[in-house]
């Protein structure tokens, strides 16, 4: 028995392939691996219907002339990029080589497959969000009514995020606003898990912002597909601030535009938005300010009218009030004339009283009076001053003064002595202190 090199087995596999397989085939598969250098290297998978294991594995290429063709194809009808975890129905033809073994070259792309396939995708990820119950929680968040302090999730270095920033700090009635700047990954394979991270920023100081807005500037439709992913879709969905977003691609929606509060198409829309929802709300204070100072005016003019209007009526009014105070006056003095007969028996009955008191003690009185009177005359007497000169005392005066102390008189100045009986004068010659 002849054997085989392994050369000439794998050359016997080839050409039986060749003379027995149809030249393409349609084959629907998974992208597991891809990697572009010039030609596009992927590795093809399938899964079971429960999508966890493996069933089936092969090698795929693309040559780079048909990759400059289908690359483009596919991202312009698709709006995606190819990349891993994609399902795709491709036409394939089916080689082996002697060397690399077994390969399928792919020759062609359907990509309204992919798109069947995306959309399926987005359906899912729809579903299981209003099975959670939180599809809608975004959108019932009410916007504050002061809109100002602004958390802004976007790239540092996006032109989107300057527009955003330029258009909200000079906008035409000078309305205040307070951004900063959470930056994060907004494309490629990091954007939801930068933007995720962003959130959980932007929650541990949850109290200094009133709302978030997601902004990304212009690109490729390719680089949406980060935010198709259900667990950004559940942060977003179920985060406290009212999220706006602004991705900046007029045809397409993605999950999270599709549960933010607010979804509006570029950066320089979610500006706007949030300065016209402050203008409405300055429009609303100066128009209740205009109210309330038209009803001022008004109240002032009624008021003004009916100053003048009392004013004529008020020699009427001063004849009612007039007449008012002399009811009250009459009925006063009747009240008093009641209440003086009262007081006039009563004083009666005092006087009497008093009357009979007096006649009683009146003799006691007087006798006791003329006895104090008689003691006082006899005092008086003793305290004359024409008693006390009979008794020896003399009175000296100057200038009409009496003196009492030889201090007030000097020698030269003429005395005049009064005696019970006459009067001296004589002149100070020298004194004794």
């Amino acid at each position: 028995m002849k054997a085989l090199t392994l050369y000439e087995l794998n050359g016997i596999v080839r050409q039986t392939l060749e003379l027995t397989l149809d030249s393409t085939y349609w084959v629907q598969a998974e992208i597991s691996e891809l990697r572009v250098n010039r030609h596009c290297y992927m590795e093809l998978v399938q899964k079971d219907k429960n999508g966890g294991n493996m069933v089936a594995k092969a090698r795929a290429q693309v040559w780079a002339n048909r990759w400059a063709f289908l690359k483009p194809m596919f991202e312009q009808t698709t709006g995606q990029t190819l990349s891993t975890g994609m399902q795709v129905l491709v036409q394939v033809e089916v080689t082996f080589h002697e060397l690399y073994g077994y390969s399928l070259n792919i020759t062609d792309i359907d990509p309204t497959y992919t798109l069947g396939d995306l959309a399926r995708r987005r359906q899912e990820i729809l579903r299981q969000l209003e099975e959670e119950g939180i599809s809608t929680m975004n959108k019932e968040l009410p916007l504050p009514r002061l809109l100002q302090r602004i958390a802004v999730i976007s790239s540092a270095t996006a032109a989107g995020y300057e527009d955003f920033h330029n258009q909200l700090i000079h906008n035409k009635r000078r309305l205040s606003f307070k951004t900063k700047l959470f930056q994060a990954t907004m494309q490629g394979n990091d954007v939801a898990d930068s933007i995720i991270s962003a959130l959980n920023r932007i929650a541990k100081e949850i109290d200094e912002w009133d709302a978030v807005v997601i902004i990304r500037g212009g690109g490729a439709s390719s680089d949406l597909q980060g935010f198709d992913s259900l667990e950004l879709a559940e942060n977003v969905a179920q985060f406290p601030l009212p999220v706006i977003t602004g991705i900046g691609h007029e045809r397409d929606d993605t999950i999270i535009d599709l549960i933010a509060h607010t979804r509006v198409k570029t950066p320089t829309a979610a500006a706007e938005l949030l300065i016209h929802h402050q203008e409405e709300e300055l429009d609303m204070l100066e128009d209740f300010a205009a109210r309330l100072m038209e009803q001022t005016k008004q109240l002032l003019y009624y008021e003004n009218d009916r100053l003048k209007l009392l004013a004529g009526k008020a020699p009427l009014l001063f004849a009612q009030v007039k007449a008012r105070e002399d009811l009250k006056l009459h009925q006063l003095m009747a009240t008093l004339s009641n209440n003086s007969l009262l007081k006039v028996e009563q004083a009666k009955g005092t006087v009497e009283h008093l009357y009979q008191s007096i006649r009683l003690h009146a003799p006691i009185l007087i006798q006791r009076e003329n006895t104090r009177i008689l003691l006082n005359e006899g005092k008086i007497q003793g305290s004359d001053p024409s008693h006390i000169l009979r008794l020896g005392f003399s009175i000296t005066r100057v200038n009409g003064q009496a003196i009492k102390q030889a201090t007030e008189v000097k020698a030269g100045d003429e005395i005049e002595t009064i005696l019970a009986s006459g009067t001296l004068k004589s002149t100070i010659t020298w004194t004794k202190k």
